[in-house]
């Protein structure tokens, strides 16, 4: 409970917070991670000029057979309170979107970023992934993709230009079950004076350079945090 009290300090006494987040967020919603959705794209589920019929129902049943975890909604809670600025994750999920959050760089692009494969189209937003069947592009029928798929797992430059933005002003990083792939597109641009603390149960990169580390599960570790504010009121 020391390591949550020093949690709770750090969060009380920052006024700009940012939260990177990976799989490890969205471990306890079930469905599947991103990185199970890699394996599955290079075991052959999704080839080039393969129908995406093959590939996307599994990031379906992730999105909306389950919800957002405890964590995903404690911070969206901090972000109404004023405290997060900014939340950066490499999830295509659009869980923090889901749980409330509305200032998520997704820099990997998400389900939210979707692309008619044929003549490039856009149709932003998770929505239109809720409709029966894969939806078709209006202006020429041609396959909707989201960014993961039809730009071959690259970064999607505006929400990295957020990051960039968030991460230097943010007196605290928050390092959520991420191992920072992709953070040197963004990570350089942190304020030196930063406090860093992640929350995480495996060993990562950040150890040695975060001011606290937290060896939990970030649903477990958030609601510690609840419980030590219900009993300090």
């Amino acid at each position: 409970m020391d390591k949550i009290q020093q949690l709770a300090d750090y969060i009380d006494h920052s006024n700009s917070i940012i939260a990177m987040t990976g799989a490890g967020i969205s471990v306890a919603s079930g469905g599947v991670t991103y990185g199970q959705m890699i394996f599955s794209r290079r075991s052959g589920m999704r080839r080039s000029g393969d129908s995406a019929s093959s590939y996307l129902p599994t990031y379906l049943e992730n999105m909306f057979s389950y919800q957002p975890s405890f964590a995903h909604y404690a911070l969206a809670d901090l972000e109404a309170k004023g405290k997060l600025i900014g939340i950066i994750t490499t999830n295509v999920d659009c869980m923090h979107t889901i749980a409330g959050s509305k200032n998520v760089a997704e820099i990997q692009g998400s389900l939210q970023v979707n692309c008619c494969a044929n003549c490039g189209c856009h149709y932003d937003g998770y929505e239109i992934w809720k409709q029966e069947g894969l939806p078709k592009c209006e202006a020429c029928g041609g396959e909707i993709l989201p960014w993961p798929l039809y730009s071959h797992i690259s970064l999607w430059d505006a929400d990295v230009r957020k990051a960039r933005t968030w991460i230097a002003k943010a007196d605290l990083i928050l390092v959520i079950g991420t191992n920072g792939y992709f953070g040197n597109s963004y990570w350089n641009n942190r304020r030196g004076d930063a406090v860093i603390v992640q929350i995480n149960p495996g060993h990562t990169g950040f150890d040695s350079i975060a001011n606290l580390n937290i060896r939990e599960g970030s649903d477990d570790v958030f609601k510690k945090l609840k419980e030590l504010r219900a009993g300090n009121a």
